[in-house]
């Protein structure tokens, strides 16, 4: 059996369809699309060790061990949603802007294809009202250094129902298809997902894409829970981030800690009254 025999045409990702509709120069230009795949990211890495340009990219129909942040599984069932891992080659400014311009590029996508707002979690998931639609994975290769590739991988609820996998998901999920109302087709906004990273990754140093990132933040002015590595919990008030994307918690006693993504877990409690 070919990994096309996996899935039926008429629920496969039509990447002509793709194709035609990418305005991109880098992101999608050389696209390797898979039916069925254990991890986008564990492909993208074989390719970017192999050489693989920037702006390469790997789609699949379903991954069978797709993972989240801190190991978490990433439920991926066939056909349903957009499983994708771009591969950059930054330099370490842009590196440190890829956790700001992954989820604002992957929100532009959904805004551009329907007339949903969805907004980011810090650091990334993207929500519409508290609810996962999608998230973000970021790793990255060094050599001398010097960062040698980096590895996005993005997974996007399109026409997916949590309620079958609810023992499998710890936080509340949504899709496209629910918030709209009928299923969606994956094309569109995997194409505007590839054209508007690569419109967000030339913003990288500007303040125009800060400034989208902030707004699209529904983390800020809010009570949160701060858990380290170490299992260390802080509680205080998101009150800001900097720059390089880092959050910024004012606990109870008026100190001010800053936090990089990937350094902690967070929980947002009530609002203040």
């Amino acid at each position: 059996m070919s990994n096309h025999d996996l899935l039926p045409p008429d629920q496969r990702l039509d990447i002509d369809l793709v194709r035609s509709l990418l305005t991109t120069q880098e992101f999608g230009r050389e696209l390797h699309y898979l039916v069925q795949t254990s991890s986008t990211m564990d492909d993208a890495r074989r390719l970017a060790e192999a050489g693989a340009p920037h702006g390469a990219v790997v789609v699949a129909d379903e991954q069978t061990a797709g993972r989240g942040t801190k190991g978490r599984i990433w439920v991926s069932p066939p056909g349903q949603s957009i499983h994708t891992t771009l591969i950059v080659r930054p330099s370490i400014e842009e590196l440190k802007r890829l956790s700001i311009i992954s989820p604002v590029a992957t929100t532009d996508a959904v805004r551009e294809t329907s007339p949903l707002q969805p907004t980011i979690k810090w650091p990334n998931d993207i929500q519409m009202e508290h609810r996962k639609m999608g998230g973000i994975l970021i790793e990255a290769d060094w050599s001398e250094g010097q960062p040698s590739y980096a590895l996005i991988g993005i997974g996007l609820n399109v026409n997916f129902d949590p309620a079958p996998w609810a023992t499998q998901i710890d936080r509340p999920a949504t899709s496209l298809m629910i918030e709209l109302g009928e299923r969606q087709q994956r094309e569109p906004v995997f194409a505007a997902l590839l054209n508007a990273f690569e419109q967000r990754y030339r913003q990288a140093g500007a303040a125009e894409l800060h400034e989208t990132w902030i707004s699209r933040l529904n983390t800020l002015n809010r009570d949160v829970t701060v858990t380290l590595a170490g299992g260390e919990a802080i509680d205080g008030r998101a009150v800001g981030v900097d720059d390089a994307g880092a959050l910024i918690v004012e606990t109870g006693d008026g100190e001010q800690r800053t936090f990089i993504a990937g350094e902690v877990t967070l929980r947002e409690t009530a609002d203040r009254g």
